[in-house]
């Protein structure tokens, strides 16, 4: 049987990228997936297709999650079709890097209304779905929570607190028979890490896989079989963990 067999699972964020990766991994192992995206449609579409080609099942819901309602909205779409939920990927993220001179008071915001405020509503709306049965939530955070980069104070701050939330949710939660962990990814081959510079022959990428002991950069699929383990029963007696999948750059 597969890993996932007749699991349900959110995945915020999953339009592209990491996300993308991580919907397709888990349909692959045997879950029905909500595909979610804040404004790809055509991205969350094509992941959607990809699934359902190879025979799994998977909707697209268009939901922001820094907004209360989009939340509130997405989850019902959830038990509307699937009728339960089991896994929560928090995905979703602003990238937001910049120098301390150049953050704004509108960058701030939008860095934290989605990466610490929109896992908090978005568990919020998982707790409610998860039920007595209880559940498992999978943050995306990132190795940059640990080891800062220049230019990125801003986004690794807002992982710190993602990671944060993780441990202390650990011990509040563990009671519901809810399992949460974080995943911290090295450098990633995602147009993310295109944005802040990080390009296949830039100096970046030479910098960091220097810095990586297995040689190479990350491929969002690393990263998905890693979520895949973690939402399974093989990792039943893992919890509040900080889990570094970086190819050892980030070896804690």
């Amino acid at each position: 049987m597969n890993k996932l067999e007749n699991k349900v699972a959110v995945v915020t964020g999953a339009s592209k990228g990491i996300g993308a990766a991580i919907a397709i991994h888990f349909a692959a192992a045997g879950a029905k997936v909500v595909v979610n995206y804040a404004t790809s449609k055509e991205g969350a579409d094509k992941v959607v297709k990809e699934i359902t080609d190879n025979g799994g099942m998977a909707i697209a819901v268009q939901a922001d999650v820094s907004n209360e309602a989009d939340v509130t909205r997405l989850f019902e779409e959830t038990k509307r079709t699937f009728g339960a939920l089991d896994v929560l990927i928090n995905n979703a993220v602003a990238q937001g890097y910049a120098p301390i001179e150049q953050i704004s008071v509108e960058a701030f915001h939008q860095s934290f209304n989605v990466n610490v405020l929109g896992p908090i509503l978005t568990i919020q709306a998982a707790l409610k779905l998860f039920g007595d049965k209880g559940g498992n939530i999978i943050n995306i955070s990132s190795g940059a929570s640990k080891y800062p980069l220049p230019n990125a104070s801003l986004y690794s701050s807002t992982k710190a607190a993602l990671d944060a939330f993780t441990i202390a949710l650990s011990k509040e939660l563990g009671v519901k028979n809810v399992r949460i962990n974080s995943i911290l990814p090295g450098a990633t081959d995602t147009e993310g890490a295109a944005s802040a510079g990080v390009t296949a022959g830039s100096e970046y990428e030479k910098m960091f896989i220097e810095k990586t002991p297995l040689g190479r950069r990350g491929q969002p699929a690393d990263i998905a079989k890693t979520a895949v383990f973690l939402a399974s029963d093989d990792a039943a007696w893992i919890t509040g963990e900080l889990i570094s999948v970086s190819g050892g750059m980030y070896g804690f």
